[in-house]
């Protein structure tokens, strides 16, 4: 049987434990062995040296591994059978420029790695913490990690609670479980057992570890600890939510595999064709028509595997973050970023994400008037404007008597900004003050026009529900009461209206219409009162014989209000197509008046599902609604990971929002957990993808803009990166399959390109321009799209695209090749030709990739740091053509000037047919009159 519904008598019987002694210290000793200690368990952490290991498993690498060990196969046979050092040497160069290319790429997934999540340290802050506890019917402070179940603690305003317990005794206890409910609001506590399966936030009779006592004091019983308490339960959720990997990882290992099995395809054809040939030449098979071959066989390895792929990726991702840090958003997990231009549906918190986690007044009732109270949250600026400005009767006495029954406090920080302190409830009635004039310690002064003493407090208790002061104003005395409107209501005999006094029974109608009126708006309502007294009352009259025949002066009704900004970023998401769900602690008439304020939802009946509801269904129900639903209440964290689960079977993208512990398991589920940077507790940010720094929703929206710009650019360069690599490929088996005799000086088995030549192009001349277009502006209607289908690859709609101009490339650089061959070059030239058609072809072919149409379409000069990418890649590949260093290692030869011109310009020429051709297409196709179409790029068909 569950704690909160027993007799707390029957509690410490079932716990075999004794309200006056406690537990013995043999005892406590005994359940602590059995029990362990009140601490919360810590994942298992992957070593370091397993963490690099395994980016060494990727299917990109294994093949370079195994170009390596041809490289090696080859020097080795060049050096102890051919006697051939040089040819060797070679081989070893490209061994090393490969192996190097592998570690600096696991290097750079080592350290994405080691960014691992620390949410259960950040959980174990309660390792230096002490309770007070009875043993051995002595009252003694240990360490919380000793504390077992049966332990009699006690507790008073302002400790943590270190474990979870079931109130036996509390005198005006409050206490703030916002790390468990998400909600700010304090919790009076009482020690009745409770029907029902009551949810976390409604179980008035026990306290939670982690929460904090705000008032009063209390005695319970632990009745669990560790991994068994409510917080432990959000610690085992974190422990059992696997990591998921982002759209973008997933699209590249299934992009990887498919290039490992060809590239290996392609090595084995390479090579058994090279035989077949040197069969048909030879009519014998010798090592050293196998060495040759191998030459060819690496080149080819390494042509068919992106080899800049990990290292660019992870730079573009890099300057999205940077991007996402100018807007306030600070990205932890880089693949993350891409995800955000996927998210689907934003299922958030509403306390402290969708408001502000500031009680404020928002309107309030006075001398028969209502009134608007502007601005939000805990800074006292706004006016007060009343309803009707024809009737403005004054609500001065309503004031005075709300900040002067209050013993709440702003005080502005060492940033200027107004920190609260005391009661939530109570600090929204002193900043309403502070916009009216009116300030507590103002008025109390001596210095001032008014001579008002405060003689007697009478705290709030849960049973009479109201909190007064007894004042001496000027020789008069007067209590003061606030407290529920139906409660006070029942102690009241006239109401202020108008600056006359009607009894209530003819203002008892208006009043409860305010009252319904706010309640409709999502309000609290709070009642202030008034009693005229003598001064024997007032110094020695009970609290029951003070708190009645009350003159009421008014109602306030308070909210944690809506962050001003979030309606409109809520706005701009559902033209994204981007769905917002609101989750929830609060009640559900609350919840609905919030969500239809921001427009999460446009009908004032629209469905709201609660905890209880949502326990009772099971998977596939919620399944089915999930789509439907935008508001949830009155949730636990179980159901907030239920919802983000039902929402990601539906295939959608999650994004989720919060700021306290009990969002974080949902956080660590959902495809990108977002938190609070300025509110948002140390175990949240730790689960969490991204960190709004200005706890600001717009910065979610501008996050989601940043992620589908940098998605739209990563397609880009990897439009760029393939098209460059089946160009490579292409050349060489042009090589392979068409040359079959020598041509002057070259041999018939010579490779169009040398291995350090492809990897110079992929690793320079390919590379720098790829990091450039990282830093490529969005198309304008970016956030009118809809999502990207993530099950989609990222390749979808550009392989035609890729294929063609990869042909036309290749094509163009086996013909240099052999052109150059046929006029009397020598085979360092013949293929330094090559490599340089190469690197100018794919140098104007990036101007095109960054569009999803044309070049024509997209400002070459709106793109500096392309600018300089292309420069300094055309320039360095020159100088390794010239340089005597490099024409040993990478086998490249000097050329004449107007050879150098014609590598630099003939290039281009299928770069600009190509598009004008695209262009021409458009201009042509049926009902698009040549008009430019903004769309996405899965939406553009290709025509090339």
């Amino acid at each position: 049987m569950n704690p909160h519904n027993e007799h707390k008598a029957d509690v410490l019987n079932r716990l075999h434990t004794n309200r006056s002694t406690g537990l013995s210290q043999q005892e406590a000793a005994a359940r602590l062995s059995e029990y362990g200690e009140n601490a919360l368990a810590q994942a298992k952490q992957t070593p370091a040296w397993k963490q690099f290991l395994l980016s060494l498993k990727e299917p990109l690498v294994i093949i370079l591994f195994i170009a390596v060990g041809l490289a090696w196969a080859s020097a080795g046979y060049d050096f102890f059978v051919r006697d051939d050092p040089a040819h060797g040497m070679a081989a070893v160069y490209e061994s090393i420029a490969i192996l190097l290319l592998i570690f600096i790429n696991a290097g750079l997934s080592f350290w994405q790695a080691k960014s691992a999540q620390k949410s259960l340290d950040a959980l174990k802050v309660m390792a230096d913490h002490h309770a007070k506890v009875l043993r051995d019917s002595e009252w003694e402070t240990v360490p919380a990690s000793q504390l077992v179940p049966g332990d009699i603690v006690s507790v008073k305003t302002g400790d943590f609670i270190e474990a979870d317990v079931r109130w036996l005794h509390v005198a005006e206890l409050q206490t703030n479980e916002a790390h468990l409910t998400g909600e700010a609001e304090p919790v009076q506590k009482q020690t009745h057992a409770l029907d029902g399966d009551a949810q976390v936030g409604d179980r008035t009779n026990m306290g939670f570890s982690g929460a904090t006592v705000t008032h009063g004091n209390g005695l319970g019983v632990v009745v669990a600890t560790g991994m068994q308490s409510e917080l432990g339960k959000i610690a085992t959720l974190l422990n059992q939510v696997e990591t998921k990997k982002t759209p973008i990882e997933r699209t590249i290992a299934a992009l990887s595999k498919k290039l490992m099995i060809v590239a290996i395809i392609i090595v084995a054809f390479t090579l058994i064709l090279e035989m077949v040939k040197a069969v048909q030449q030879t009519g014998t098979l010798s090592f050293e028509v196998l060495a040759e071959s191998l030459s060819t066989a690496i080149a080819l390895a390494v042509a068919a595997i992106p080899d800049a792929l990990p290292a660019v990726l992870s730079i573009v991702l890099t300057i999205g973050a940077t991007m996402l840090a100018k807007n306030n958003g600070l990205i932890k997990s880089l693949n993350s970023v891409e995800t955000l231009g996927a998210t689907s549906y934003i299922a958030s918190d509403k306390t402290g994400t969708l408001t502000r986690n500031q009680m404020t007044v928002t309107r309030f009732y006075a001398n028969g008037a209502s009134y608007v109270v502007e601005g939000d949250g805990y800074e006292p600026v706004g006016e007060i404007l009343p309803d009707d400005e024809d009737d403005t009767p004054g609500f001065t006495r309503f004031m005075l008597a709300s900040v002067l029954n209050n013993d709440a406090a702003i005080q502005a920080d060492e940033d200027g900004r107004s920190q609260p302190y005391g009661n939530p409830t109570d600090v929204a009635l002193i900043v309403m003050g502070h916009k009216s004039g009116v300030d507590r310690d103002t008025v109390l002064n001596k210095d001032q026009a008014l001579d008002i003493d405060i003689i007697r407090e009478l705290p709030f208790d849960s049973e009479r529900k109201m909190m007064s002061v007894v004042i001496k104003d000027a020789g008069r005395y007067q209590v003061l009461t606030k407290g529920a409107p139906d409660v006070l209501l029942a102690k009241t005999d006239l109401i202020e209206d108008h600056g006359k006094m009607i009894p209530i029974a003819e203002g008892r109608a208006a009043v409860e219409h305010q009252v319904n009126r706010f309640a409709e708006q999502a309000l609290r309502t709070l009642a202030v009162a008034v009693r005229d007294i003598d001064e024997a009352l007032a110094l020695h009259g009970t609290t029951a014989q003070l708190e009645q025949h009350l003159t009421l002066l008014g109602i306030a009704g308070i909210i944690d209000p809506p962050r001003p900004e979030v309606r409109q970023s809520v706005k701009e998401l559902h033209q994204a197509g981007i769905n917002v769900v609101m989750i929830t602690g609060d009640h559900a008439v609350t919840a609905r008046a919030i969500a239809l304020k921001l427009g999460i939802v446009t009908d004032p009946n629209a469905r709201v599902i609660e905890g209880k509801q949502l326990a009772a269904m099971d998977d596939d129900t919620l399944f089915r609604l999930a789509p439907d639903i935008r508001v949830y209440a009155r949730v636990s964290p179980e159901h907030k990971q239920r919802i983000v689960h039902a929402l990601q079977r539906q295939g959608e993208t999650v994004a989720m929002t919060g700021d306290g512990i009990n969002d974080a398991p949902a956080l660590r589920a959902a495809d990108i957990g977002i938190a609070m940077g300025i509110n948002g507790t140390e175990v949240t940010k730790d689960a969490a993808d991204l960190i709004l720094l200005d706890d600001q929703f717009t910065t979610i929206e501008n996050s989601v803009r940043a992620g589908r710009t940098i998605f739209a650019n990563i397609k880009n360069f990897m439009r760029h990166e393939l098209t460059t690599n089946v160009a490579e490929v292409l050349a060489l088996l042009f090589g392979v399959l068409l040359m079959t005799q020598p041509i002057g000086q070259v041999a018939a088995t010579t490779p169009t390109l040398t291995a350090l030549m492809v990897l110079w192009v992929n690793m320079v001349s390919d590379a720098l321009p790829s990091f450039a277009l990282g830093y490529d502006v969005p198309e304008a209607d970016l956030m009118h799209r809809p999502p990207r289908n993530v099950k989609q690859s990222i390749l979808s709609g550009v392989l035609t695209r890729i294929f063609v101009r990869g042909t036309v490339m290749g094509g163009l650089v086996y013909v240099a090749f052999v052109w150059g061959a046929a006029s009397g070059m020598s085979a360092g030239q013949a293929q330094t030709l090559a490599f340089l058609t190469l690197v100018f072809g794919q140098l104007w072919h990036v101007f095109d990739a960054r569009s999803t149409r044309t070049l024509f379409r997209r400002n070459p000069f709106n793109n500096p740091r392309l600018l300089m990418a292309v420069g300094f890649a055309a320039s360095a590949s020159l100088l390794v053509t010239l340089m005597p260093f490099f024409n040993e290692v990478m086998g490249t030869a000097p050329l004449s000037t107007p050879l150098y011109a014609a590598v630099i310009f003939l290039p281009a020429i299928p770069t600009f047919i190509l598009s004008g051709l695209k262009e021409l297409y458009w201009a042509l196709r049926p009902g698009k009159g040549g008009k430019s179409q903004s769309a996405s790029p899965n939406e553009i068909p290709e025509a090339d």
